[in-house]
């Protein structure tokens, strides 16, 4: 996937810096419990916004099954660590994730909270895609890479559909504008971050 792919097709700005695959080639262990915690937050989050905005029936119907999906991916992966010999391992603090969330609205209105959080799983999905892309083209192991491209395929759907929930309770003018300005954010943080590869993010 290069520059432009990952411009038109998940809409981020930068790509990620080639050098995380072969990092994340010899760190796969690492690599592995971290995106198990990834998919296990990813379904609790969409749990968190269920039970927060239980009366929009729309994004309740829509979230239900990527709980299902995300919580499948988790045993997924956990289940290639225990074939591994290896155990879950501590959750470690996500700094990618931790700098989206200061970006978030804290005050302001409740649709202006509800648009950020939305779009905060977006910027996560299409950043975790193109990651699982990554590895499903650039790992020396013919199983990871298969391993890889199914998450990669599975996912690629997500972040356009927490985009489309926003646009369902949002003026779509407002979350084009927002959704840009959360796209400028996400390239320079991913500047700033340090290229590791003993994490998804």
């Amino acid at each position: 996937m290069n520059e432009e792919d990952v411009k038109n097709i998940l809409g981020l700005q930068l790509p990620t810096d080639p050098r995380w695959v072969d990092l994340a080639s010899i760190s796969m262990e690492d690599i592995l419990t971290d995106h198990a915690y990834c998919e296990q937050k990813a379904a609790t989050t969409c749990i968190s916004l269920i039970q927060r905005y239980s009366d929009k029936a729309e994004m309740v119907t829509a979230l239900a099954p990527i709980v299902t999906e995300e919580w499948g991916h988790f045993r997924l992966v956990l289940a290639e660590l225990q074939k591994r010999g290896l155990v879950l391992g501590k959750q470690r603090k996500d700094i990618y994730v931790n700098k989206l969330i200061e970006f978030q609205q804290k005050g302001g209105s409740i649709e202006d909270r509800f648009l950020d959080q939305l779009l905060t799983m977006a910027l996560i999905e299409a950043r975790s895609c193109e990651r699982f892309k990554r590895l499903s083209e650039g790992l020396n192991d013919d199983y990871m890479r298969k391993f890889y491209r199914r998450f990669m395929e599975s996912e690629a759907g997500h972040y356009t559909l927490f985009i489309e929930l926003a646009e369902t309770y949002i003026d779509k003018d407002k979350v084009r504008k927002r959704w840009t300005e959360w796209l400028a954010y996400e390239a320079d943080v991913m500047q700033q971050l340090e290229v590791r590869g003993d994490r998804i993010h």
